[in-house]
């Protein structure tokens, strides 16, 4: 569960209501198999002061989202994530909107992959559906690759069929590659059991926004249920 729209609320008004941190822990409870945050150098949701409290409180995997800049990598090296996936938005960015390119960014991608290794940290890097740059990922020496699902989630209503497949074209990419599959982005309980079926060896999806706003209508605890429920359709 993405939990960035949470910090949304809280710094709409100020003070700390909702809590972060306990909505987090709330979300384990709930049966969350892991918690993502996505810090941004303007802290206009997660604050990079709300990762270790998080942390602290959580006993499933944190997943730490972000451009690899000099703060972000401070940030994740002290806080040290199960998983840091590497997203390549800019600063003014309303939110992830494309993934990287991994041959042009190779060298400075397998720098950051290292150092996340050396940390004990696994390494995701957030990309398009596209085999190249998913072979790309692999050159740079990351765990897993994370797949840009917007085109997906785009498409989907208007021919479902036409709209997965050159995310299994990836997929298939990524098992060749030997890396992990996660996968994230306007991922809702409409589109969700379809992606999965279709390619069941995903090892993670991240989803904040769709849960979010699911829970305003049927809380909280029961959103995840049904996320959950869905994953195992």
């Amino acid at each position: 569960v993405n939990i960035n729209k949470i910090a949304t609320l809280r710094n709409s008004r100020g003070g700390n209501m909702p809590d972060v941190a306990k909505a987090a822990a709330d979300c384990e409870r709930f049966g969350a198999e892991g918690i993502t945050v996505h810090p941004r150098p303007d802290e206009r949701h997660i604050r990079y002061a709300d990762v270790p409290a998080i942390k602290s409180v959580i006993s499933v995997e944190l997943n730490i989202e972000g451009n690899p800049i000099e703060k972000f990598m401070n940030l994740v090296l002290a806080t040290k994530p199960a998983q840091v996936t590497l997203v390549p938005d800019a600063e003014n960015v309303l939110t992830s909107n494309a993934g990287w390119d991994t041959v042009k960014n190779r060298a400075f991608l397998s720098e950051i992959c290292l150092e996340l290794h050396r940390n004990g940290i696994r390494s995701s890097i957030f990309v398009n559906p596209e085999p190249e740059m998913v072979r790309g990922a692999a050159a740079c020496g990351c765990d897993r690759v994370e797949l840009y699902t917007e085109a997906y989630a785009s498409g989907y209503g208007k021919d479902r069929e036409k709209a997965i497949a050159e995310y299994v074209i990836a997929a298939e990419t990524a098992r060749e590659c030997g890396l992990g599959l996660n996968a994230g982005h306007d991922l809702n309980l409409s589109n969700l059991g379809f992606f999965t079926g279709k390619i069941p060896y995903l090892d993670e999806v991240s989803i904040g926004h769709a849960i979010i706003c699911d829970a305003l209508y049927m809380g909280l605890e029961k959103t995840i249920a049904a996320y959950l429920g869905a994953l195992c359709r």
